[in-house]
């Protein structure tokens, strides 16, 4: 069988009959699935065109199958903590994964935690990398996104924590979703929220190029590939499609029907959770809280295809297959290495001196020589032991103090968190 250039991936908060499932774009057949638990929302990615990942919904790891291997689980990725949003870097090298209001970031070659970002006030709820993975954005209920260099994290300096390169605040309430354009760090990135506004914003210099106010809360936006269109999704069913090519030039618009492509496609009996585009930009596709992928034509605005699922629909997306998706006996280049908790995986003794299989990708093989990365970890674990002693002291006074701190930072989060939910029924009381 030859693989269709785009197929659709969703998966369903049930997981009755798989966890995830590939369907045909143009007939809706089911062409692969793949069983073991149910995936969270936001949570399911390809990674590197050879294994699918999807947070376990409510559990601390990550279910892993090989893109071909559909009947068996492959592997489970303990994590930290639960993950609540999750992203593989196109070029295959890193995982992202949101846990509470934590960034964590993967290297894939050797499955080592490289850094662990706290920029964010409260918990996680999407994470987008852009097309050429030179940046990711992370999207938070703290009412943030914030654009990260890729580069500045990895190699960033021990002295001190990296910071985002943008910080996006014009939201009131919780982003829901992200969506990055084409052209890397040159792209434009649409945020969704519950504060039924959804804007657009210039990567390159964080700046706000619009913000459409809409009568419902958004929960899904993506744009055509043309970048014509921005179609966001309502919490009432309803889709937006939003003209980027209006004559009337305004920063700040609301929402209205008209003949220059602001229209409604109406269909679903739900929120509407996912939005994909295919790559011609003449399909739509939604996932909604009622159960159903749906397919519109873009033109028409008509339903021509729905997907029934046992359960809400978590996450849905149009993608190029896999060249190996269909090849039974394909199997993937490099093995996935075991995952490591904590940044220091030779002091924990977990990752790859646990037993992981550790590969670096590259053109000239693998490097023997300790790398860049290795040696600063190092040095940083030193010196943190070194300091550790200078200011806390050997044996008991050092735990006892080490728990009096830890039970401090809980309590401070405690009171955050309370504070947070607070403001927020204080904006969301109707008058």
């Amino acid at each position: 069988m030859s693989a269709p250039m785009e197929v659709v991936l969703s998966s369903d908060s049930e997981g009755q009959l798989w966890n995830c499932a590939v369907f045909d774009l143009h007939t809706g057949s089911n062409l692969l699935s793949y069983r073991g638990g149910n995936s969270s929302a936001q949570s399911l990615t390809i990674l590197n065109g050879e294994y699918i990942l999807g947070a376990q919904l409510g559990k601390n790891f990550i279910n892993v199958w090989e893109i071909q291997r559909k009947d068996q689980l492959q592997q489970k990725i303990v994590c930290p903590g639960i993950v609540s949003c999750l992203a593989a870097s196109p070029d295959g090298r890193y995982v992202l994964a949101g846990i509470a209001e934590a960034i964590y970031l993967w290297e894939i070659s050797t499955g080592n935690l490289l850094v662990v970002l706290s920029r964010h006030y409260q918990d996680l709820s999407c994470l987008r990398f852009t097309d050429d993975s030179s940046h990711f954005v992370s999207g938070g209920k703290d009412n943030r996104a914030l654009v990260w260099n890729l580069a500045s994290v990895v190699q960033m300096d021990s002295s001190r924590g990296p910071e985002p390169r943008h910080v996006l605040s014009r939201h009131s309430l919780p982003i829901t979703d992200i969506h990055c354009g084409l052209m890397g760090p040159q792209a434009r990135l649409a945020t969704a929220s519950l504060d039924q506004t959804v804007k657009l914003w210039e990567i390159s210099s964080g700046e706000m190029l619009l913000s459409v106010l809409f009568d419902v809360s958004i929960m899904s936006v993506t744009l055509d590939p043309c970048e014509y269109f921005l179609f966001c999704g309502g919490s009432d069913g309803s889709i937006f499609q939003v003209s980027l090519c209006s004559t009337a030039v305004s920063r700040d618009k609301t929402f209205q029907s008209d003949g220059e492509g602001n229209q409604v496609f109406k269909g679903h009996g739900n929120k509407v959770t996912c939005l994909s585009v295919s790559m011609d930009g003449t399909l739509l596709l939604s996932g909604s809280h009622d159960e159903t992928v749906r397919f519109w034509d873009v033109q028409s605005k008509q339903c021509v295809r729905s997907i029934n699922h046992n359960g809400q629909v978590t996450n849905a997306a149009i993608i190029p297959a896999p060249a190996n998706m269909f090849l039974a006996d394909s199997r993937p280049a490099v093995p996935l290495p075991l995952f490591s908790r904590h940044p220091n995986p030779s002091e924990q003794g977990d990752g790859a001196a646990a037993g992981g299989v550790c590969l670096r990708l590259g053109t000239n093989g693998q490097d023997s020589e300790e790398t860049y990365l290795e040696k600063r970890e190092h040095l940083h674990s030193l010196m943190c032991a070194v300091t550790d002693k200078s200011v806390f002291g050997d044996g008991e006074n050092s735990k006892v103090r080490v728990s009096e701190l830890e039970e401090e930072v809980r309590t401070l989060k405690k009171i955050n968190k309370d504070l947070y939910e607070f403001s927020t029924q204080l904006l969301t009381k109707p008058n």
